[in-house]
């Protein structure tokens, strides 16, 4: 008896007479065929997932990376808008002043104040040039339709010669920055009089 724990304790420790020829001790697996294949398509079906989930994270990262730029864009462009709002006040204020000088010139021949007119014209030429060399340029609707996102009725006046909605009179120039109103325009509106 104690001859037999001996022999089997050689047989486990050399290994002399298992192999793997042996289909005893061939190890079995824990799955069957079919559970592998149900397992298999598990697998598949998250790569799958996984793989459009990677597409769409993507693809929103582009977004961001998209409106991102466009924001930087619109900054460069539109960082001046508020300097180009308080530059329009003075280009008004420039503007009646030659409207002034050039109603008082033909009647006075004081040779300074034909100066001062040419030299606010010339001024006036100038700051215009600036605005459209930045992209701002005044808005000139007399003739056109009435448009809320430009334009701000101040007053109606009857339409003679012109059609109902369309503008007649131009109080105050409105501006716009590439294409972005940043003052409006404040029209008078022809309206069919009412007799």
């Amino acid at each position: 008896s104690p001859c037999v724990f001996s022999t089997a304790a050689q047989q486990r420790s050399t290994g002399d007479e298992c192999g793997p020829e042996d289909p005893r001790d061939e190890p079995k697996h824990p799955l069957s065929d079919c559970a592998l294949e149900h397992k298999a398509i598990k697998l598949e079906e998250q790569v799958r997932d996984l793989t459009e989930r990677y597409r769409k994270a993507l693809a929103d990262s582009e977004n961001v990376r998209r409106r991102t730029q466009k924001f930087v864009e619109d900054a460069k462009l539109f960082g001046i808008q508020s300097f180009c709002r308080d530059l329009v006040e003075v280009a008004d204020i420039l503007e009646k002043t030659a409207e002034s000088a050039a109603e008082e010139e033909p009647s006075n021949p004081n040779p300074t104040l034909k100066k001062i007119y040419e030299g606010l014209s010339l001024l006036e030429a100038k700051l215009q040039s600036v605005f459209a060399k930045h992209g701002l340029q005044k808005m000139n609707p007399v003739g056109g339709k009435y448009d809320p996102y430009d334009h701000e009725i101040v007053c109606h006046v009857p339409a003679e010669g012109m059609q109902p909605g369309t503008i007649a009179l131009v109080t105050q120039d409105g501006y716009k920055l590439h294409g972005r109103t940043i003052r409006h325009a404040l029209v008078g509106v022809a309206v069919e009089s009412q007799e």
